[in-house]
């Protein structure tokens, strides 16, 4: 049964998808070149622009795949803890962990940050939102004073996006990361209730 055009199209985008991440992870967006991802995704220059309009368009493309599957890491995480205060300190660890990951850190916070700019509003107030959701859960089982969560979920949220482009610069030997982590301790445990 010959495929859908939708199908084709599918497949199309998740070629270009696929080879471009790994050339971004690899080598960098600035070093890789249109011609490497659509050559090793067996496509034409034409198929790239006409799906993403042009390289910034296709790394736009590959950054809110990553997003979306750090959403479905940190989700997962939530989850499995046993309480909400675990969630939230648990939650905003992996995230920080996620930071020191190569592809993590080339693609999403020094490439991402250095041609797209800062992140789209739309996505975070989806993160602000779940941390928002997060934090009235931690303070609906009195495990910290009650506060604003949305102000609360600003003032975390900002610190770990902060952390994280800091975690991302490190030259690969892991201390900032050990750094961050601490310090995320220490502020989470001022705002747990004695």
């Amino acid at each position: 049964m010959p495929r859908s055009r939708a199908e084709m199209i599918e497949t199309t985008r998740a070629k270009l998808l696929a080879a471009a991440r790994r050339a971004f992870r690899q080598a960098g967006y600035a070093a890789t070149s249109m011609d490497d991802f659509t050559a090793a995704a067996g496509l034409t220059r034409g198929a790239l622009y006409h799906h993403f309009g042009g390289k910034q368009g296709l790394l736009a493309a590959v950054v809110e795949q990553i997003d979306g599957e750090m959403d479905q890491r940190l989700d997962a995480v939530s989850a499995r803890a046993p309480d909400a205060w675990t969630a939230l300190r648990e939650r905003c660890r992996a995230y920080l962990q996620m930071a020191a990951e190569p592809e993590i850190r080339r693609i999403v916070l020094q490439d991402a940050r250095a041609v797209l700019g800062p992140a789209p509003d739309a996505d975070q107030r989806r993160c602000l939102a779940s941390l928002g959701a997060l934090l009235r859960r931690v303070m609906d089982e009195n495990a910290i004073e009650g506060a604003a969560p949305s102000a609360l979920a600003r003032l975390i949220s900002g610190s770990l996006s902060e952390s994280a482009f800091w975690i991302a610069e490190d030259p690969e030997d892991g201390s900032r990361l050990a750094q961050a982590l601490q310090a995320l301790d220490l502020l989470l445990r001022g705002l747990r209730r004695q």
